[in-house]
């Protein structure tokens, strides 16, 4: 039997592997075309204590319940790339962007990599995460 004779005769398995191929695949690509990289509460620690990493909150003002991650600049997504100048002189640092559950830091980092930004990482559950951790955060 030839190998499209194969697939012809069992191609709905053959379509189940091709798409979880692609699932698998998928978040490895993703990843790779947003700019920056997915890091953890632990890593985020160890970042910000061995290079100073800036922590920039990209949450929405009506999302901030009075606290953010300690010392973490507030540029809101919408506002990101109009306001991205403010952010110039944190350039050559790493720069971790968390949102309130981890999905806009995504597109955080795609932005500050066309801002300039090389060193960027995104938080992986944004600032429930952390709070979750039992992590600190600062009344604002």
């Amino acid at each position: 039997m030839t190998f499209l004779a194969f697939v012809e005769k069992n191609w709905m398995l053959f379509a189940a592997l091709i798409a979880s191929g692609g699932m698998l695949i998928w978040p490895f690509v993703s990843g790779r075309m947003s700019g920056g990289r997915e890091i953890g509460t632990l890593g985020a620690t160890q970042l910000i204590n061995s290079r100073n990493a800036l922590l920039l909150d990209v949450r929405e003002p009506k999302e901030v319940d009075g606290s953010r991650l300690p010392n973490a600049v507030h540029v809101p997504l919408s506002q990101l790339e109009s306001r991205g100048g403010e952010l110039g002189k944190y350039v050559l640092r790493p720069v971790i962007a968390y949102c309130d559950r981890g999905q806009r830091g995504r597109a955080a980092a795609a932005l500050l990599a066309k801002l300039g930004f090389k060193d960027i990482y995104h938080l992986q559950g944004g600032f429930k995460a952390w709070k979750d951790a039992g992590l600190p955060v600062q009344k604002t």
